[in-house]
């Protein structure tokens, strides 16, 4: 009898919750609603653990990662108001988050598009695919759920969201866990 084992990833304090349920460890490519809904499901399923995992940091944001399979990463972040990323896509990768706690301010373009803005506040969610670029930036004291796929892509950052090409080639994945 042959047995696969699916190699996985999770945070040592949500080990005994419900999370290795919701990552589907045989998946290897997750759709953005996919990513939305796991997002989702996460933010309301776990709020009050993963509310015990964060930390906030004046002098920098703050994350930790959650989980990791071969077809998704999911992390949690923590954002002090006017805290943002620098404008960045993810690589090819599809993602999405959710906001667990607060508000935050989104910048955010597809290639050729314009610039467009949105607030998301608790509860707010979206799965995006890997055309995207965005800013995201702390409105209040805020928590929120990120979802990759495929994993361990890395960002592309830019000094605008103008600067984003007319089309966002794929950068490799990075194969050290």
């Amino acid at each position: 009898m042959t047995q696969t084992v699916v190699d996985f990833e999770i945070h040592p304090r949500l080990s005994g919750s419900a999370l290795p349920d919701l990552l589907h460890p045989d998946r290897l490519l997750w759709t953005p609603r996919e990513l939305a809904e796991l997002t989702s499901r996460v933010a309301r399923d776990l709020a009050a653990p993963l509310r015990e995992l964060l930390h906030f940091d004046a002098d920098q944001r703050w994350w930790a990662r959650l989980a990791l399979t071969d077809g998704v990463e999911l992390w949690l972040l923590s954002w002090l108001p006017g805290q943002r990323t620098k404008p960045h896509d993810h690589g090819g990768a599809a993602g999405s988050f959710t906001v667990l706690q607060g508000e935050l301010a989104e910048d955010y373009r597809y290639p050729g598009g314009p610039v467009r803005n949105r607030n998301h506040v608790a509860g707010d969610g979206l799965g995006f695919g890997a055309g995207r670029a965005h800013q995201v930036t702390g409105v209040t004291v805020a928590a929120s759920v990120h979802a990759y796929s495929p994993p361990l892509v890395p960002t592309r950052h830019y000094e605008t969201l103008a600067d984003v090409p007319s089309e966002i080639p794929a950068l490799p994945v990075i194969l050290d866990r």
